[in-house]
């Protein structure tokens, strides 16, 4: 395996849920593609850990779905189908969804402009078209949309799958459509929130979700050459 950003000896004690969360952000910056056989003697070198918190560790990640072991062959890094993102999104939506809801039973105007702050990023981002920027500020937002929700259960899940969400789009980061209608998405929803408007708020989760799975679904049949 070639040097990596993310796999390189831990400075602090090793265990289990710091190794997965490294194995994780691997996964989701493409240092770990999909479709990957994990070795876990390279990985225990490289993490400079000992063979038995690395495998509780894929084990974490295997029980997310991030990781997939195929009988008499190994362990791999799953592949983003359209199949997957579709199911991503569906269990995505849920997700934000529910914690739209609990963040109107609790301080929405907070929770507004704090996601206004971030869209204020992405805009800045579109202007110099710079994607990887976009896609941070993209997952940070929706972070925020679920962290302001104040359930730890949510945001565990949800988690996992920004990890998947954001392997497919650096996957695919060149034939990913690059838009401004991002960006007003994004806004759309942060005001509908700190507006109090449960309805519309929901409506524009679901729309957001919808074309976010029609683009990437596009991008993993259609790759870039």
């Amino acid at each position: 395996m070639t040097t990596r950003g993310f796999i390189e000896p831990l400075v602090q004690k090793s265990t289990p849920s710091i190794i997965a969360e490294k194995l994780r952000l691997a996964i989701g910056h493409g240092e770990l593609p999909a479709g990957t056989q994990l070795y876990e003697a390279e990985l225990a070198r490289e993490l400079g850990v000992s063979r038995g918190p690395l495998r509780e560790g894929m084990q974490r990640l295997t029980q997310e779905g991030l990781l997939i072991s195929i009988r008499n062959r190994g362990l791999f890094v799953i592949q983003m189908t359209p199949e997957n993102v579709r199911d991503m999104y569906v269990a995505r939506s849920a997700i934000e969804r529910a914690a739209a809801e609990q963040i109107m039973q609790r301080d929405p105007a907070d929770a507004s402009e704090a996601l206004l702050s971030v869209v204020d990023t992405m805009v800045n981002a579109s202007a110099r078209k710079q994607r990887s920027r976009m896609t941070e500020a993209d997952m940070t937002f929706h972070q925020t949309l679920v962290s302001h929700a104040h359930s730890t259960r949510l945001s565990r899940i949800h988690e996992t799958l920004l990890t998947e969400t954001r392997m497919c789009i650096t996957a695919l980061e060149e034939s990913y459509r690059f838009s401004d209608d991002r960006v007003a998405e994004h806004r759309d929803i942060a005001e509908a929130l700190g507006a109090g408007d449960t309805a519309l708020t929901d409506r524009l989760l679901i729309a957001h979700m919808e074309d976010a799975v029609r683009r990437l679904t596009t991008a993993v049949a259609t790759p870039a050459s």
